[in-house]
């Protein structure tokens, strides 16, 4: 790997470690490129506050941190300003007003919940055979990358369907043309790899493989130990060489 833009910080309060030795651990590994992507605030209507994203107060410390490495280490390593953010049609155009606002430069879409996560939430981890959640989610991943303003898929598999395999194939072809039509890369999730999670799905990798897809590996590091790890690549790579999956080494951002 060259390239990393998938990479939290403490604020999401799921996260530890500096930013600083992220970075530090980049560079050690031989890094060229190293964004940082926490959980972006959302800005739900009522009294709901999430927990597991950057609460809304600290967008400003957060961008302002990520500036200061990208002056300090110029010349050393890029380090461009992302988020990652589910796509909620209600938060939608406040959370892009103030991400822009902030200069927030890029976005990773990463869809935890069906729906959302204030009304009736149902979490995208769980395991689930209701073809409404599978077919739910895929829609609201299809329009999230019709907006434009997402520079890649993060863990596009995440949901844990247990159901029918055609009817999953069914659906993750949507995802996977959808990516093609707006050009949006797919990734291999080095989180799920080195934890052994449900992700990556290689049903879902092998449709991808077949649909052309351009494929992009993101650490999801949540520490700095994260950065270190080569074996999750090692892994990785071999899904990637078995299926004959599109790898890009880096990614072209989509401004927001």
């Amino acid at each position: 790997m060259i390239a990393n833009y998938h990479t939290h910080t403490p604020r999401c309060h799921h996260a530890t470690g500096a930013e600083r030795k992220y970075v530090e651990n980049a560079i050690a590994r031989g890094l060229q490129i190293f964004g940082f992507s926490d959980h972006t605030p959302q800005y739900f209507p009522g009294s709901y506050y999430s927990y597991m994203r950057m609460f809304p107060e600290e967008l400003d410390d957060y961008c302002n941190d990520v500036r200061a490495l990208q002056t300090e280490f110029a010349g050393k390593i890029e380090i461009p300003l992302g988020v990652e953010a589910e796509y909620y049609p209600v938060t939608w155009k406040e959370m892009l007003l103030r991400l822009q606002d902030a200069g927030v430069e890029y976005m990773l879409l990463g869809q935890h919940w069906i729906n959302n996560e204030y009304d009736a939430p149902s979490h995208a981890t769980a395991p689930t055979e209701d073809v409404s959640h599978l077919i739910a989610h895929c829609n609201q991943v299809i329009t999230a990358l019709e907006t434009g303003k997402f520079t890649y898929i993060a863990h596009p598999d995440f949901l844990n369907f247990v159901g029918d395999p055609k009817i999953y194939q069914q659906q993750m072809q949507r995802i996977c043309k959808a990516s093609i039509d707006t050009d949006t890369p797919l990734e291999i999730n080095l989180l799920g790899v080195r934890e052994h999670r449900h992700y990556p799905n290689l049903l879902f990798w092998e449709i991808a493989a077949q649909e052309g897809c351009k494929v992009v590996l993101g650490m999801d590091a949540h520490s700095p130990n994260a950065i270190t790890n080569t074996q999750q690549e090692a892994d990785a790579m071999k899904i990637v060489q078995d299926l004959g999956l599109n790898l890009l080494q880096t990614v072209p951002i989509k401004h927001i």
